[in-house]
């Protein structure tokens, strides 16, 4: 039977789990894409000639980059590995709020790891004072947009309800 749900949806509780685990779904899909694609960047890095010209410390914070690449895919496809594990096992609220965590943890790894890329570029192509103001700005950017103004819409929304 169908619920009575604040936003409006004639849905019962296990139509809402399947419509927001395909939602998450969705957005893991456009977040994997993205780190594959700098994780792929970093990964061809290595094998650049130029790349035996960086500093030690250059080379440990490009280090740090694989780390944060290959952690922000293993918790972007953690949720899939455990709707896999809990298949058919009538567990879809557990799997949607597991799955909904992990895509929040994802957005910060992968957050961190694009200002690092940048800022890797610029140390390695200017300067160190570059890679820092670009890391400065593009942190302060993904914060705005990220957070700001979705905090700013949550508020405005609820405070019109």
């Amino acid at each position: 039977m169908p619920d009575a749900a604040p936003d409006g949806r004639d849905e019962t509780e296990n139509e809402r789990a399947d419509r927001n685990w395909n939602e998450i779904l969705q957005e893991l899909r456009v977040l994997q894409t993205g780190t594959q694609i700098l994780t792929g960047f970093l990964l061809a890095l290595a094998f650049q000639p130029a790349f035996a010209d960086l500093d030690a410390d250059q080379r440990t914070f490009y280090l740090v980059l694989i780390v944060l690449a290959a952690l922000s895919a293993i918790v972007a496809l953690a949720p899939v590995a455990l709707h896999r594990l809990l298949f058919r096992a009538k567990a879809k609220s557990a799997v949607v709020a597991y799955g909904h965590a992990a895509l929040v943890t994802s957005l910060v790894t992968v957050a961190a790891l694009l200002v690092g890329v940048v800022s890797f570029v610029f140390d390695v192509v200017v300067a160190a004072d570059a890679a820092v103001t670009a890391a400065v700005v593009l942190g302060a950017l993904l914060v705005v947009l990220w957070i700001g103004i979705p905090l700013i819409l949550r508020a405005r929304r609820r405070s019109a309800s």
